[in-house]
């Protein structure tokens, strides 16, 4: 199965989104193969956003994404990249679906409460950034047989 790294933003675990973020994301049909709530350190902010770091909001967004404590996650199931893109809504939440996470619940794109990774390359990366493979646990949900063929 496919795994992505998705994390609630400060933003979302101060507005207390905690439990409507993952409830869309098993609704979905996808499962939460590792979660951990923590403060970001900036070194791990750094490596994590660092095809940012030559643009000009980089340093905002390190410490906004340090600020408060995220949940970091790692989703697993069939197309979960795509699947998890999808749920969240466009970056900027005025250009996000209603349905999505960030089109019903975000407005501007600095506090848009979600991140998911972006490609296949970018959710191995970021999961090992926030996770050591012992970390993520490998199951079996019973619904499986009911969601793919």
């Amino acid at each position: 199965m496919e795994q992505t790294y998705v994390m609630i933003k400060p933003d979302g675990v101060q507005r207390g989104l905690i439990g409507e973020i993952i409830l869309r994301i098993e609704r979905k049909g996808l499962k939460v193969a590792a979660m951990r709530m923590s403060v970001m350190d900036k070194n791990s902010a750094k490596e994590h956003y660092k095809e940012h770091s030559e643009r000009p909001f980089f340093h905002s967004l390190i410490e906004y994404v340090t600020s408060g404590p995220s949940v970091s996650m790692v989703i697993e199931g069939k197309n979960s990249i795509a699947l998890m893109r999808s749920i969240n809504g466009a970056t900027n939440p005025v250009n996000a679906l209603p349905g999505t996470i960030r089109g019903d619940l975000a407005v501007e794109t600095g506090r848009n409460i979600v991140h998911a990774s972006d490609s296949s390359e970018a959710a191995k990366r970021e999961i090992s950034i926030h996770f050591k493979d012992t970390e993520v646990t490998g199951y079996k949900k019973i619904d499986e047989a009911w969601l793919y063929e």
